[in-house]
């Protein structure tokens, strides 16, 4: 049996991206309407609109290379990378959402959208960095990739499947390989490794939902 576990909002996105990707597919091959069954895809979590999103300040950022990092400082580096995750998640949602639903996006809101996903491969480069050069306390070292391997892949695939539609409403080449081999990796088995090992090292983050 399958372990329970909370699903974070970078999975949602993916499944409702997929959803809507497999939707548009099926019009496109002229579906038939008869037999079609609504699908409530409606979230519990209220999104703000495009003007209300702030970018984030800051996001996880170190410049030590070779050191040896106690534990309370690796603790806060997970938290703050998670929790970075987590806002640059939020903050990109209604800009995907205007995506999904073709919208227009103007100038100034695709670079607000373009700074956000700047910041979201910062992020992941700076912790990716922060863990492969410098040693971490005993037992934090394969967790922090398995993190990090996680974060990194939700993103990728969100990023592949933005790939979806291009701006003419038309589909380029997609590497369906790709999002099937992220999937065995960002995925709730996975998911609740981490949450157990947060839990184990009492690292208190927004991520998955968790406040």
């Amino acid at each position: 049996m399958c372990d329970s576990y909370k699903q974070s909002k970078g999975e949602w996105i993916i499944i409702r991206k997929i959803f809507y990707s497999f939707l548009i597919l099926c019009l496109l091959s002229a579906c038939s309407h008869e037999g079609v069954t609504e699908i409530d895809i409606t979230e519990d979590d209220e999104v703000l609109s495009i003007q209300d999103v702030k970018i984030p300040s800051a996001i996880f950022t170190s410049h030590k290379q070779n050191s040896v990092i106690d534990e309370e400082e690796m603790r806060l580096s997970i938290k703050t990378y998670l929790d970075s995750h987590d806002e640059l998640l939020n903050a990109s949602e209604p800009f995907q959402d205007a995506i999904d639903e073709e919208k227009e996006l103007t100038k100034e809101e695709r670079e607000k959208l373009d700074k956000i996903n700047k910041l979201i491969k910062e992020n992941d480069e700076n912790f990716s960095d922060y863990i492969l050069n410098n040693t971490l306390p005993e037992g934090y070292l394969e967790e922090s990739k398995r993190i990090s391997r996680y974060i990194v892949t939700v993103n990728e695939t969100l990023d592949e499947l933005n790939k979806m539609l291009d701006d003419n409403g038309d589909f380029p080449e997609i590497n369906v390989g790709a999002i099937i081999k992220n999937s065995k990796i960002a995925n709730g088995k996975e998911q609740k490794k981490i949450e157990d090992f947060l839990d184990e090292k009492k690292i208190d983050t927004k991520a998955f939902g968790r406040e």
